[in-house]
Order: structure tokens, then sequence, then C-alpha cells
């Protein structure tokens, strides 16, 4: 097994003052790496800073809303000033703004890009260009979704914005490989306070901060754990074992970890001279629409249902 030390490499996660962010920037600094941590509370990221040294780790606080390109120079210069160097970038500050399509202002809707979508992008551009200077390679991890993967209800801003993830993720692989940056999507599933909205979790994590395990139906079938189950997929990406894995979307929660499929045609079915669309209705159902795609995210199956 081989051993994961980043020791000497300085990493940003954005959005680590709590929950998955924190948990991502606690297992890089365990596995030995400088962390900025960056939370829009100075309260909070001040907080994240001291747990983390009083693990032993080494940590700094940048307080900034992410999303502006001004934000992500003064994320990646604090890395650069603290610790001489930016080796990993961790994209995971967000925000929700659910409704219904018909009920979503533009304000829901362009403040949850900005934060996921726009600030992903402002933050990799500033890493990508520390990293090319620095010559040594480096990893940029960008924090995915369930619902970017399958859309979710009520989550147009949201969903559109992790599919845009991903699809940079892929984009930015190929981009990058020449300088030796992985760029790689995870897609984590953890009790936080965005999946207590979900009816069918609320119970559990309500369980789970009252001090009780989540149930092996849920850490195994769903693949659905705590922040700090998802965290060791971090370091790992950011580690030499995985230098050769880039361009793809990575799902951890509970016990479980999975590679996602990237879309892909499923079906094809060809007409000589082209298609008309009397043509295509007579072919749809028994043919490129025999099997129409599920959409959405499935319900965790309980053991009584």
């Amino acid at each position: 097994m081989p051993t994961i030390d980043l020791t000497g490499k300085a990493a940003v996660v954005t959005g680590s003052g709590r929950g998955l962010g924190l948990a991502y920037a606690h297992a890089l600094a365990a596995h030995g790496a400088s962390v900025v941590v960056n939370d829009i509370d100075e309260a909070v990221a001040e907080q994240a800073v001291k747990s983390i040294t009083g693990a032993g780790g080494s940590a700094v606080a940048e307080v900034v809303p992410v999303g502006s390109a001004e934000a992500a120079e003064r994320l990646v210069s604090r890395a650069v000033e603290e610790f001489g160097r930016l080796d990993v970038l961790v994209t995971n500050a967000g925000i929700l703004r659910d409704k219904v399509l018909w009920k979503m202002t533009d304000e829901d809707f362009d403040a949850v890009i900005t934060t996921h979508l726009r600030a992903t992008f402002t933050c990799a551009r500033a890493a990508s260009l520390r990293m090319r200077e620095q010559g040594e390679g480096g990893t940029l991890v960008l924090v995915g979704s369930p619902a970017g993967q399958r859309g979710n209800f009520g989550q147009t801003n949201y969903a559109a914005a992790k599919a845009g993830i991903a699809a940079m993720a892929r984009t930015w692989s190929m981009e990058l490989s020449r300088a030796n940056i992985t760029v790689n999507a995870i897609v984590p599933v953890a009790a936080t306070a965005m999946t207590e909205t979900i009816p069918a979790f609320a119970p559990y994590v309500e369980a789970l901060r009252n001090g009780e395990p989540l149930p092996d139906f849920l850490r195994k079938g769903e693949g659905f754990g705590t922040p700090e189950d998802c965290a060791a997929l971090v370091p790992f990406l950011a580690s030499d074992a995985a230098r050769g894995i880039t361009g793809q979307c990575v799902g951890i929660g509970g016990d479980k970890v999975a590679l996602w499929s990237h879309p892909q045609e499923i079906r094809t079915a060809y007409a000589d001279g082209g298609w008309t669309s009397e043509a295509i209705a007579d072919a749809w159902h028994t043919s490129i629409g025999a099997e129409p795609q599920s959409v959405g995210i499935p319900a965790p199956k309980t053991p009584e249902a």
C-alpha cells in the first residue's frame, strides 16, 4: 500500500471553515500539507485553523468570499506568502438557493452560479498560473455533486453549476496535462446541512448529530456517511500515487467509493440521406429511444421499503 505523504506541499481549500471543506483541510494537513483555510466568517475560519494546528498541522486563514478574480488572487498569494508555493487547490465553497424553475429569481440563480461555477473558474485559473510558473505540476480537485451528474428537483442553479464543474474538470485535464497538473472532480455524499433538507435523509442526519452511528444500508448501499468519510479522496488525488489520474469524476461517501461515467451515446440509428421528423418519430420507441435515461437522485432505499 503506497504512503500518502504531502510534506512540503501547500494547499488552498475554499469554503473550508466547516463541513466537507473543513474535513478536506484536516485530511490534507494530516498528510503533511500546509493549508490555507477559506471562509467568509472570520471567527469560523480562525476556529478551523486552530483545530488543524491543534492537531499538529499547519494552516492559516484567508477570509474572502470567492467568485471574483481578486478573491482568487488573494487565496493563491496567501499560500505563496505563507508557504512559498501552491500545489493543491480544492474548490469546495458553495451555497444553496433552492426553488423550482418558475419561482427562481435572477438573484437566486446568479448567487449560486457565482459561488460554485465562477469561483471554481477564477480560483482554478489563478492556481494554474502559479503551478505552471513553478514548473513542478500540481493538483486541482473540483467539488461536484450527484445533482450535477443527474439533476435534482428544485436545484436548477446548483445542478447546472455542478454539471459545469464536471465539464471543467474534463476540459482542464486536457489543457493542463503538459504542465503535469491533474484535474479531477469529486462527488461527495455526506450528512451535512444540505442533505438534511432531503426528507429521506433528515432523521439520520439528526440521529448522527446526537451521536448515533449511521446504519449500514446508508453507509454501504447509499454511500452516505460523515464529511470525514469523504475526506480521504482529496489527499490521495493530491499525492504522487494519483499522478496518472486526471479528467475523472470520483464519488465517495460512507463506505463507498465509485467512478462516475462520462456522458456517452448509448444507442444510435442511421438513415440514408438523413432523417425526417416523421422517420425519427417512427424509429424512436424501437430504436434510439428504447432505453430512456432516468433523471434525479434516487431516494435512499430503507430496509422498510
